[in-house]
């Protein structure tokens, strides 16, 4: 029969903690979440030399000090299960960083296996480990590995195996933080085991005491002897006036001089390796003049592929859609009319079909994010912004979420679980919708070509600056500094506080393999085609319902031309009857009723607004079945409005109120409908603000 063995794995974000689950798992996986909280929690099965072993996948984590939500759920997952053996996945490449968790796993005095990942570049960065030594001076075992090639494997089951069998030990090296601090931790050790026994019998005596001491508001909650916590307030006091600084960060220094002792005596680096090409690349990309610039360049240049590459893809597809509604229009007769046809053309081509032609821009835009995220560089980008986001009470952490916005607001919103405190978690999740999504990039792929002619406004050799190129980056970075200043607004009122400190690592450079890109680029696209066969198509075919019945009665029509029957039996529609009540609030604006009605239309989903002014401009029309429908929707509407107006659709659809899939994930996220209320009349109030600023201002300039 097999015996048993639980495992969890622990270690920072970016460490190739996911590598190594998949490296020891394989298929026999499953995910689901951890009780009373939206983290997942990945568990999986590895049978190995008459062992069957359970791997958990704990939230990535820099340390144990729970401040977030990550972190707490690592720390009782071990406490609390107990598990056989704790796995750190330690990156060595960036050793010192990463061994700071294991000096906290350590205290906790967890039976220990550290996996050494990573280790090829290591290598190539010239460092030399002695692990016999360090595994001395930590008390671990030591198991270089390269997860994501598989390399390590059978040595880590075996340290695995091996440790378990040992059960628990007693670690004869521990962290010295100096006499003053001993002392105190002493004093509180004492009290603890006196007062507060059933704390003694479930927690490790000085892990106790150094949490208490460091101000732990998880562990500070559970003690109920109040000469506790008068005796830790008096030593909180004392270090206080000695140190002229908190435990906290005296206990942090501490242990970071545990780790560079030990990295002294058995890390060795070539000297000629000493600075890597990471280093160099940094001192330009971070650099407080250029890194900004260099940030904002890279934007502009991914906008620019989605147009250079994306505009023939784009074309290709129009015509697709333009065979299909011409090949369907065929099975009736020359001039029926028949309400399945116009379903199927003007309801789903013309609605579907509309948004789906923006297909390989999307894909282009997911592609271009993966090769950031994959590269490092995203990042770095947080890391830039760590500057501006201080001064609005937030660090750079909070732009990652924001940057994961570009590609869709609901993983966004879910990512603002590293956040460290409530208020910048809830900051950050009430101005993710600021971020321009992929959604959006739909209607802004429609409109700017449909209202500016693509002009080169600059030439410097081969790199050219363009108009469409530059509006796309324009609308993005108008998202970001206004994400910025709804912030700052946020922390000086609704949520003051002091922010969390945070040290911000920097994942080393890489190569993106093809591959992984290509899975990150499809992972989002399918979404983006699920919602496109499944949301939008549904929605779709309610808005042709509705902008087709009910029917005006045929003598009505008698003596109008084509266009204006067409025209009258649109406004007799729900759509017309809805829109001409929505005419007198979106007018100030420059809209009219068709395009309010697409506004509200986009409440299910944003690509829902382009579906809608397709289905109502497609309506009757035989020319959409003889040419690319985008084609002719851009040329509709540039008939029917002004660039103006063009350019405050765009605005109004970047601030607007989120889709309501948005609405929901932030009602779960925050765990109240009055945050998710609040964002959506928040941002619907400011984006009819700016937009009838805009507008009032932009015709008194055009005259």
């Amino acid at each position: 029969m097999a015996k048993n063995i639980t495992v969890v794995l622990a270690g920072n974000p970016n460490s190739g903690k996911t590598a190594i689950f998949n490296m020891l798992t394989g298929a026999h996986q499953h995910v689901g979440n951890y009780p009373g909280v939206t983290v997942e929690k990945k568990e999986g099965l590895c049978k190995y030399a008459g062992y069957e072993i359970t791997v958990v996948d704990l939230p990535g984590t820099y340390s144990l000090t729970a401040y977030s939500t990550e972190e707490l759920i690592a720390r009782n997952f071990i406490i609390d299960q107990q598990p056989d053996v704790v796995v750190d996945i330690v990156d060595v490449s960036n050793i010192e960083r990463n061994l700071y968790l294991v000096t906290q796993l350590i205290e906790m005095n967890a039976p220990l296996v550290l996996a050494f990942n990573m280790s090829d570049i290591a290598k190539q960065r010239g460092l030399v480990f002695d692990n016999e030594q360090l595994c001395r001076l930590l008390e671990a075992e030591i198991v270089p590995t390269v997860g994501n090639k598989g390399e390590g494997r059978t040595e880590l089951l075996d340290a695995i195996i091996k440790t378990a069998q040992q059960g628990e030990r007693q670690r004869t090296h521990k962290i010295n933080y100096g006499k003053e601090i001993e002392d105190e931790l002493a004093k509180i050790e004492t009290i603890i085991a006196d007062k507060e026994q059933h704390l003694a019998e479930k927690y490790n005596l000085r892990w106790l005491a150094i949490k208490l001491l460091e101000q732990d508001s998880n562990i500070t909650s559970k003690v109920s002897s109040e000469e506790l916590l008068d005796v830790v307030g008096a030593s909180v006091a004392h270090i206080r006036d000695i140190f002229g600084d908190e435990p906290e960060i005296i206990i942090a220094d501490k242990r970071y001089g545990f780790i560079s002792g030990a990295c002294e005596e058995s890390i060795k680096s070539s000297a000629e390796l000493r600075h890597s090409s990471s280093d160099i690349a940094d001192k330009v990309i971070l650099n407080r003049a250029l890194g900004l610039p260099i940030f904002l360049l890279l934007m502009y240049l991914v906008f620019k592929l989605t147009f250079w590459i994306g505009d023939p893809l784009m074309g290709l597809t129009e015509r697709f859609f333009e065979w299909l509604g011409f090949a369907i229009t065929s099975f009736w007769p020359a001039g029926t009319d028949s309400a399945l046809k116009s379903l199927i053309v003007d309801g789903i081509i013309g609605g579907v079909g509309s948004v789906l032609v923006f297909l390989p821009n999307i894909l282009l835009l997911f592609l271009a994010i993966a090769i950031l995220e994959d590269s490092g560089y995203m990042a770095r980008a947080a890391f830039i912004m760590d500057r501006i986001m201080h001064k609005i009470g937030l660090h750079g952490k909070s732009f990652i979420p924001m940057l994961i916005g570009f590609g869709c607001s609901v993983p966004a919103i879910m990512a603002t679980r590293i956040l460290d405190n409530k208020r910048n978690r809830l900051t950050t999740i009430m101005v993710i919708p600021l971020m321009s999504c992929g959604a959006k990039l739909v209607i802004y792929m429609m409109i700017i070509p449909a209202f500016f002619t693509d002009r080169v406004l600059l030439k410097m050799g081969f790199f050219k600056i363009t108009t469409h190129a530059s509006l796309l980056w324009l609308i993005y970075v108008i998202g970001i500094v206004l994400a910025i200043i709804c912030a700052k607004l946020l922390r000086i009122t609704l949520l003051k506080g002091e922010s969390t400190p945070f040290v911000m690592e920097l994942p080393p450079y890489r190569i993106p393999t093809l591959k992984a890109v290509l899975i990150h680029m499809w992972q989002r696209g399918w979404l983006f085609l699920r919602k496109a066969g499944t949301i939008i198509l549904a929605i779709s075919i309610v808005l042709w319902a509705a902008t087709n019945y009910p029917k005006l009665q045929q003598e009505r029509l008698v003596g109008l031309n084509n266009k204006q029957a067409q025209e009258a039996k649109l406004e007799h529609s729900v759509t017309g009857r809805v829109g001409k009540i929505l005419a007198p609030v979106v007018r100030p604006l420059g809209f009219d009723w068709k395009i309010g009605t697409a506004l509200v239309s986009a409440l299910g989903a944003k690509e829902v607004f382009v579906a809608q002014m397709g289905i109502m401009y497609s309506l009757g029309e035989e020319e959409t079945r003889e040419a690319g429908s985008a084609d002719v929707l851009r040329s509709k509407l540039h008939s029917a409005y002004s660039p103006l107006v063009g350019f405050c659709v765009m605005l109004f659809s970047l601030i607007s109120t989120p889709c309501v899939a948005t609405l929901a994930i932030c009602k779960r996220e925050t765990g109240s409908w009055g945050w998710a209320f609040f964002q959506f009349f928040g941002l619907t109030a400011l984006a009819y603000v700016i937009t009838l600023i805009v507008y009032q201002v932009g015709s008194l300039l055009t005259g």
